[in-house]
Parts: C-alpha cells; structure tokens; sequence
C-alpha cells in the first residue's frame, strides 16, 4: 500500500521544508521507501530531502514541464516508493497565474494528492479555525487531509489550537511542532544552506527525523493518506544509453552542488560517464572529453577556490586547449577571471576574460525565456524549441567582458550576463547564468555530450566497454 500526498503552507517561510525533511527521515528510519519531490525550480530544498530520504529528489515544474511529463516523472520515480512526499513551494494557492494555474493546489489537482497544511501558529489561537476553514473553501476540489502546527510556544498553546480546530472544523491535527532553536536548517539569501555544505547535514537530518517523530502522528499520517489502487500511466522502459561513451568532468563538491537528478539522467542516457571533481581538494584534472560546472555556492568558498591554484591552471590550460565545456552560474563564476566578495578579490581560473562582481541583491532572479543565436556551438535538434524556458537567480554580474563577446542567447525574459544576452561562448566553453532543464523540448543533456563527442580528443572507447564504477555518478 502506497502513500501519497502533497506538504504546502499558508505562506511561505512556514516551516515546511524542515517538516518535510524531518517526515522524510522519520519514514525511512521505519524502514520506508520514500521517493521526495519537490515543486518548482529548486536546488537546495532537493539536497536536504534527497539527503533524509537516500533516493533522488525529483522537481515538478508546472510552468517549465508539460503536464504528461509531471505526470510521467510521478509515476516512474513513485512507482516502487512507499511514501511519496511531495513538498510545496510558497503557500498552497500562490503563484504566478492569476487562476491559480501554477499554483501547489493545481499540481495536487493533477496527481491527485492529498495535501498536509503546515501552519507557522506563532501567536495564534482561535484564528486558526478561518484561516484553515477559509483554504478549505476556496477550492472545493482540493482535500486537506490534515494540519501540522509548526513553531508552537509549548504545551498549553497546543491544547488550546487542537480544541479550537477539533470544534470549528473537520481537519484533523496530525502533528503539533514545538519551536526548537536547536532543530532548524540555517537560512540564507537562496532559501536554506545546501546539504552539500553543510558537514554535520546526516547527523541533523537524523535529528530533524527523530524530532518530527516524536510530535506528528505518523501512523495517522499514512492512515489519511493512503493511495488508491489504480493502473497507473503505461510508462516506456528506460533506454539504454545512445552513442560511444564520453567522459565528462562534472564538479561535485560543497562549492558547486546544483544538478536536477533528472539532466544527470539524461546525461548518463546520451552516453556520458561522469567523472566526480571536488575543485577544492583535487589538484589535477583526470582524462576528459568534456567538462560540465554546475551551480552552487562559489562566493563561499573564493578563498578555498582560489587557493587551489594547480587546478585553477589545469583547468585553464584544458579549456585553451580545446576541452568542450558547460558551465552554469556558479560555474561561470568559478571560471572566470576574477571572484569579488565583499569587497575582497580572488583570482579564479581566468579561462572567462571577465570579472564576477557580488551583490546585494539579486541581479537574476526568475523564469527566463532565451532564443538561440544561429552561431550556437551545439547540434541543433531536427525540430528545435523556439523559445526556451529555463530559470536563474543570481546575486553577482559579469563584467568587464570584450565589447567583441559572442553569445549562444537571446534574453527575452530574465537578465542573463547583461540584459539581452546569454551563454558566453569563449573556446569551446558555453557558459551562462542560466540553468537549463532536460524538459519541455529543451534537450540540452543530449546536445551537449553529442557536442562532446564531436570534439573528443581521444578515440571514445566501445560501446560494450566496461566502465569502472566509482567514475559513474547517476
């Protein structure tokens, strides 16, 4: 029997994540299955649920996926869990559409889930009776299944919301969350610190686990939230990889972290083994085809980064020489000339001829919509997309560039590098505050290795060759 359901808010900064995080790890030290998704364009939120519950978070995305395709990743990532934990972003009717058509209630709508309310209930009483009744009545086809108090000021302001909810409405409590100073996730600028970065991430996680258990209903939980046998979606069998096999670079470390497990997917199926770098640590470049930086948290890490200068050389030198290369915000930070942070320069591998400058605020911050530019170095699809849809945030700019840079994008919506551009193109290297995501008909992953292959420097190895294990990262 499976379990499926949906954990949103009323609002943002409610608490949700760490009561997804901590429900994740609570089932799975049961001995569940539990398969995490998480809703909209996220990296960190994924690091933590995929960390509690040891499968791969999944995103869902209405506004970048099709429906079939949200549908379709549901299902197969879902099929053989115990626990589907959907987390929500912001609250449960926001979004960017007015109808609500991008909303956590439309994406329960359409796989059919339950939803659990979170409710931050710090200095609330016999309030929380409408404001529950009130998310109840607004759309009618939506089924709260239960709430979760969160941030409660101990055990008499449990006993009065539990009597309030238990007289004015149907909802059951399924938990009652006491605030812990010592049971959070920091927050920061992008939302949560990534479990990458963080040391003592599986020792909190279990703590987040242990600390939920002990204060929601768990049993009730799965009780209300228990899926119905159906047939499901006929799903087509996983193919097996396409083309000669190229090994790609692929930065993973606690500075660069931001990979959806569903491009790594589409990677490994194009044919690429990925090759784990940690550019804090590894002083060489192993043998590769081609190189793919990722985003994450560089401007935390500039001393560290910097002070690797035999990588920093090696991978210049690589990229000079001709190495096919993608790079994504944080790696086209780390890949520039220079790294400000608070008003102290770092040299970085210089292989960009332009300096990265933070800030404040966001510079980047949204959806983006991009059209190719006809001098775009990858194979261009038989039927390509003519917009694309992908997303950024950033608080840094790229600056300094030649007044002869050339570009792979249009910027239609977004900031990208200045406004109207995307995707510096220096030597075989495309890189762009942009990230892209292997949906929608954008199929990056597969255009990028056949790209690599195209440029290979060695003579790829056969088809059947054995590839040793520890260098494949799926």
């Amino acid at each position: 029997m499976s379990h499926r359901f949906l954990i949103s808010a009323a609002h943002k900064s409610s608490g949700k994540t760490t009561v997804s995080v901590g429900l994740a790890a609570a089932f799975r030290a049961r001995g569940l299955a539990v398969q995490p998704f998480k809703k909209g364009p996220d990296y960190i939120d994924p690091l933590w649920l995929t960390q509690a519950a040891g499968r791969a978070c999944r995103n869902l995305d209405l506004y970048l996926m099709r429906e079939d395709e949200i549908e379709e990743s549901f299902q197969r990532h879902g099929a053989n869990a115990d626990v589907c934990l959907v987390e929500g972003n912001k609250g449960l009717y926001d979004g960017l559409a007015l109808d609500g058509s991008n909303s956590n209630a439309a994406l329960a709508k359409l796989l059919g889930l339950p939803v659990v309310l979170v409710i931050d209930a710090r200095g609330m009483t016999r309030g929380i009776a409408p404001l529950i009744l009130g998310y109840q009545a607004f759309d009618r086809d939506i089924r709260i299944a239960g709430v979760i108090l969160n941030q409660l000021g101990g055990s008499r302001h449990e006993a009065k919301l539990r009597a309030v909810v238990e007289h004015y409405t149907d909802v059951p409590v399924l938990g009652a969350v006491h605030h812990d100073p010592g049971c959070f996730v920091e927050e920061r600028h992008l939302g949560l610190v990534p479990g990458n970065e963080t040391l003592a991430a599986e020792t909190l996680v279990r703590g987040l686990g242990e600390h939920l258990a002990t204060q929601v209903d768990l049993e009730r939980l799965l009780e209300v939230t228990r899926a119905a046998d159906g047939p499901g979606l006929a799903l087509p069998e996983p193919l097996p990889p396409a083309g000669e096999p190229v090994r790609i670079g692929i930065a993973r470390d606690r500075a660069f972290g931001f990979y959806y497990a569903d491009d790594l997917d589409a990677l490994t199926q194009a044919g690429a083994v990925l090759v784990p770098i940690d550019t804090l640590e590894d002083e060489r470049l192993p043998a590769l085809d081609g190189l793919y930086i990722g985003g994450g948290f560089p401007e935390r890490f500039a001393a560290q980064l910097a002070a690797n200068a035999p990588l920093r050389g090696a991978l210049k030198a690589a990229l000079e020489g001709g190495l096919p290369a993608y790079a994504e915000c944080g790696g086209l930070m780390y890949l520039a000339r220079s790294l400000t942070v608070d008003g102290k320069t770092h040299p970085m591998v210089g292989a960009i001829p332009g300096d990265v400058v933070m800030h404040s605020r966001p510079v980047g911050r949204g959806y983006v919509h991009l059209s190719e530019n006809p001098g775009h170095p990858w194979p261009r699809p038989r039927d390509p997309a003519q917009e694309i849809r992908a997303h950024e945030f950033h608080y840094s700019s790229l600056e300094n560039l030649p007044a002869d840079s050339r570009f792979a994008y249009q910027v239609k919506r977004g900031h990208g590098i200045d406004g109207r551009h995307d995707g510096l193109m220096v030597y075989r290297l495309l890189a762009s505050y942009t990230h892209l995501r292997t949906i929608g008909g954008c199929a990056w992953a597969r255009r990028f290795v056949a790209y690599v292959r195209g440029h290979c420097a060695r003579p790829v190895a056969p088809q059947n060759a054995r590839v040793p294990e520890h260098a494949t990262m799926t």
